[in-house]
């Protein structure tokens, strides 16, 4: 009865609403009311216009003449003439279908702030000002919404508030729909919403990016609102959603998103297993672990399934899931899951193979071959299997999937051709099969792909020739990879796309010596033809035909000449030029270019003092032929996270006005630099690479290098700082990479290296130092997320293994771990603590004043490769664990006053093959193998039969020895027989009856014999 009763109430509710929601949204009629809007509520909203600064996307051009019922995005009740609706949402939703947005980084956003003004709008039921960049110096202004009590809808979503959510909207008992989620950066949290309880007709919520840590009952407040269908937190924060709620009151909802928050607990335990209505549930990287519950099964109206970007390293479906029929979306993306690619997909439920619409397995570990049953998924529209490790080749049975648009096998170990077959798949949209072992020539047949929007087969091992007729349907493919293959390009001159490619990628492909001439006809706006073997000057149609592209990579070709002077009237927003031949000067850059790469050419000149370009997230001009000094111009580049100006001819002193809060590569090294060490570097707290070498710079340095707590590689050699080396700099717990060589550094060596926290343990993980620039914290990129540090090429000399080798900065050396601190003046003993750092690779104390002994527990130091100590002042023995060392590649020890026998070992004896005693040259107090001196017999390691078998063998005395103990021992045998008469009696008894024995077996036999010679 009561839940009769409460029915009847809520569709009574719900009818009142829907009337005045439908009454306000009527076409208006002015005249119906005494004509036009109320006089006080067209100020009010006039007040608000004043509040707007910049209004690019003309949402408020109408907002003129006395009836304001008529203006964009007022609506009107069209009896009373009151504002009731206020709808302004900003267009850049439309434009940006990713997600993520700022809209103060959208021109189509308003920007200013929320006039109180609006305030006086009393019959407001619909208020929607999103998307827009409104939070005005007025933060109370949200409090002051608390008194529009007569709102139904609030969305504020992506205005950019901070502070605290008040409670004072738990106010607006009549809200229906409630939206204050936040993109980017939050500044906006809460720690109490149980105002939220007091809201009894709500049915939307939504407060994604808000933080809400610390609130621990935040579902049991959830729990109060029964009208609740849709529940938006992600980002928020949450510490746990391992609750206990005896009875849900949740049984209206149905999308429930808790994605990107912290969770940290079993799968299992989660209170919304029990919300059995639900048809969306989005549980996506929370850090959750463990099975899936059997109470997923009760979910029979489950839809949508996202556990994606979690730690199910063992999850796979059972019978206890059979029930989950209306699954349409599984995700369980980016978790390590294990087992058979075969074995998971038939685990699914079987009622659900006809319904499943998207299937994302991508980033795990899933092995085999891909089964030939997945043509029984008839309905798969999306399939991401992509960085796996499969096998196999591609079955042709995927042809009979005739609604596929998305297939994505790409970073696997797959083999064989692509099925012809393939051609048929007349709804595909994105075709991505890079980085496999994939051969043969590419069919033809893809070009019957009509759909076809996206195409990537970089990474493989195609041949055979791209033509036309690879081309000739495709009219809605937009963005195309064929990079890194061994593919010929022929296309006749005249050759005219079908339609205007946005991406075309055409990398490692056989295209020169010349430009090809239908490139002018791509119009695309992003190319890349690097590694084609282009070679001489640009042709004149070039820079015309590409001037409103937005990226263009032709690196790694032989092409001369110069940039054209008009270069920053063009629309490049990544521009990749190097390893090619170009002279001249750099122009002034485009206003809107993030990534410009210039190195390794041959430009000449200076850097311009007005750079221009105050967007550049990337800035690498190595190894040219840049002079001058660094200009002021570069100070203003706000956004940069990673400067090379290094293998120039650049002087002079850095501008102190630098200070680039983003920077996470700074790198000036091999040039004549001067002045002592940057003082803004201090507040560049994010800084992750710093390599200043080969300058000359001067000076201490200076105890704020502590502060740079990021820093991974920091290389000051070949300059002239002097003084000691600071004892903060033990503070760099993330440093794996220090070279302070070939400077005047004196004293001791810092103690406390435990400190170093990244050398102390080997490391699984290059904690985002694997060749990328990756965006956390305080740093903020514009463009992208991740930059590939890889495609930058910076090169990096590392003295190591007895020789100066080149490494290209990326994934190698990423988990390099190096202390280099040779060629100074160092004094002081070797700190024991230094043993600790288990992770160090290569250590080079080398050409200092180092005295004392080499630490007893340098055994310890598993994963040295290389360790050179040579020209130092060393003494005592060489220590006996530097046997364990079996990773040991490179060992110098010379010109010490080492002394004792050298310890051996497996891996001690293969080093330096061709003339071992090198390594322990210059210690004249060293003996035993490899140098030419013997151990003393007094010698603690020598005892016994050890010593004699270092002795030269001599054949004279060794027979002269034998003879003379032949005649001794038979003399004393004889004198034993002459002198003691009972063992002579004895003697010659023994000696007569084995005679007699003799002479009886010697008779029988003979006699034997005769006889049986006799028979014959």
């Amino acid at each position: 009865m009561r839940r009769t009763i409460n029915l009847l109430l809520a569709l009574i509710s719900i009818s009142i609403f829907s009337f005045f929601t439908n009454d306000a949204l009527q076409p208006q009629h002015p005249h119906a009311h005494g004509g036009g809007c109320i006089p006080a509520e067209r100020a009010a909203l006039l007040s608000f216009k004043k509040g707007i600064t910049s209004d690019s996307a003309n949402l408020l051009i109408s907002w003129d003449g006395q009836d304001c019922c008529r203006w964009r995005g007022i609506g009107c009740n069209n009896r009373t003439g009151h504002v009731v609706k206020l709808h302004l949402r900003s267009t850049i939703v439309e434009d940006n279908p990713w997600g993520y947005y700022d809209p103060c980084e959208h021109d189509n956003s308003l920007f200013g702030e929320i006039s109180p003004s609006l305030l006086s709008l009393k019959h407001l039921e619909h208020l929607d000002l999103s998307m827009n960049c409104l939070p005005g110096p007025n933060s109370k202004i949200l409090n002051l919404m608390g008194s529009m009590t007569n709102l139904r809808y609030l969305d504020l979503s992506g205005i950019p508030f901070a502070g605290r959510v008040p409670s004072q909207l738990g106010n607006l008992s009549k809200l229906q729909y409630l939206d204050l989620a936040q993109t980017g950066n939050s500044m906006m949290y809460s720690m109490d919403i149980t105002w939220l309880a007091k809201l009894p007709f709500l049915q939307f919520l939504s407060m994604s990016g808000v933080q809400l840590s610390g609130i621990a009952d935040w579902p049991h407040t959830l729990n109060m609102i029964p009208p609740l269908r849709v529940i938006h937190l992600s980002s928020c924060s949450l510490d746990s959603a391992n609750q206990s709620l005896l009875h849900l009151n949740l049984t209206k909802l149905e999308k429930l998103d808790l994605s990107s928050n912290d969770f940290e607990h079993s799968l299992t335990y989660g209170w919304f297993w029990k919300a059995t209505t639900l048809k969306y549930l989005d549980l996506g990287d929370n850090r959750l672990f463990g099975q899936l519950p059997d109470t997923l099964g009760n979910m029979t109206y489950l839809q949508v399934l996202d556990i994606s970007r979690n730690e199910n390293t063992n999850m796979m479906m059972t019978g206890y899931y059979k029930n989950l029929c209306s699954l349409e979306i599984l995700d369980l993306s980016v978790n390590g899951i294990n087992g058979d690619i075969a074995v998971l997909m038939k685990s699914l439920p079987q009622c659900t193979w006809k319904k499943l619409q998207e299937l994302d397995l991508s980033i795990n570990n899933f092995t085999g071959t891909l089964p030939d049953f997945i043509s029984e998924f008839t309905r798969l529209s999306i399939l991401y299997l992509y960085s796996n490790s499969l096998v196999g080749t591609i079955p042709p049975q995927i042809g009979n999937m005739t609604v596929l648009t998305s297939l994505a096998l790409y970073n696997n170990q797959l083999t064989g051709s692509i099925p012809a077959n393939l051609g048929k798949l007349m709804y595909m949209t994105e075709l991505l099969l890079s980085s496999n072992l994939l051969s043969g020539t590419v069919p033809t047949e893809i070009g019957s792909l009509i759909n076809l929007n996206s195409l990537a087969l970089r990474e493989n091992n195609f041949t055979g020739v791209i033509t036309e007729e690879h081309f000739i349907n495709l009219t809605s493919l937009r963005a195309i990879d064929i990079s890194s293959n061994n593919l010929k390009i022929v296309l006749s001159s005249d050759w005219r796309p079908p339609v205007t490619l946005k991406y075309a990628s055409f990398g490692s492909c056989q295209m020169g010596p010349l430009f090809p001439p239908w490139l002018q006809q791509l119009k695309t706006t992003g190319l890349d033809i690097s590694s084609n073997g282009l070679k001489g000057e640009f042709p004149d149609w070039f820079w015309s035909a590409f001037s409103h592209a937005t990226s263009l990579d032709i690196s790694n070709n032989q092409i001369s000449g110069s940039l054209p002077a008009d270069l920053d009237r063009m629309a490049f927003k990544k521009l990749i030029l190097n390893s090619n031949r170009f002279t001249g000067p750099i122009p002034a850059l485009p206003n809107n270019i993030t990534w410009l790469d210039i190195s390794n050419n041959k430009f000449s000149g200076t850097i311009p003092s007005n750079l221009g370009a105050s967007l550049l997230e990337v800035l690498s001009v190595h190894s040219n032929q840049i002079g001058g000094y660094i200009p002021e111009s570069i100070c203003k580049l706000e956004w940069l996270v990673y400067l090379d100006l290094s293998n120039n001819i650049l002087e002079g002193e850095i501008p102190q006005c630098f200070e680039i809060p983003n920077i996470q590569f700074f790198i000036l090294s091999n040039n004549s630099l001067s002045g002592k060490m940057p003082a803004f570097l201090q507040n560049n707290t994010g800084l992750k690479f710093l390599d200043l070498s080969w300058n000359k710079f001067s000076g201490r340095l200076p105890a704020w290098i502590g502060k740079l707590m990021n820093l991974h590689f920091l290389i000051l050699s070949h300059n002239n700082f002097s003084d000691n080396i600071p004892v903060d700099i033990t503070e760099l717990g993330y440093l794996r990479y220090l070279d302070l060589s070939g400077n005047s550094f004196s004293g001791a060596i810092p103690q406390h290296l435990l400190n170093l926290t990244f050398m102390r343990t080997l490391q699984q993980e290059s904690v985002g130092m694997d060749g990328s620039v990756e965006s956390h914290g305080t740093t903020k990129l514009r463009t992208s997320s991740i930059l590939n540090v890889e495609q930058l090429g910076h090169i990096l000399s590392v003295q190591t293994k007895g020789q100066q080798l080149i490494y290209l900065f990326g994934r190698t050396l990423a988990y390099f771990v190096s202390i280099d601190l040779s060629c100074n003046s160092l004094t002081g003993e070797i700190p024991t603590y230094i043993t600790s750092l288990a992770a160090l690779m290569n250590m080079n104390l080398s050409s200092n004043q180092l005295s004392g002994e080499i630490p007893s527990m340098i055994g310890t130091m598993q994963a040295l490769v290389s360790l050179d100590l040579s020209q130092n002042k060393l003494s005592g023995e060489i220590p006996s664990s530097l046997s364990n060392l079996t990773s040991l590649a490179a060992l110098n020890l010379s010109y010490n006053s080492l002394s004792g026998r050298i310890p051996s070992g497996r891996q001690l004896d293969t080093l330096n093959s061709e003339n071992p005693s090198l390594m322990y040259i210059g210690n004249n107090g060293l003996c035993g193998p490899p140098v030419h001196k013997n151990c003393s017999g007094n010698d603690p390691f020598i005892q016994g039969d050890v010593a004699n078998s270092n002795q030269k063998f001599d054949p004279l005395t060794f027979y002269f020895g034998l003879v003379l103990g032949f005649v001794v021992g038979l003399w004393m045998v004889f004198c034993a027989l002459l002198f003691k008469k009972t063992w002579r009696i004895a003697y010659f008894r023994l000696f007569d009856k084995v005679y007699d024995q003799v002479y009886v077996f010697v008779v029988v036999k003979w006699a034997s014999f005769a006889e049986n010679t006799a028979v014959e």
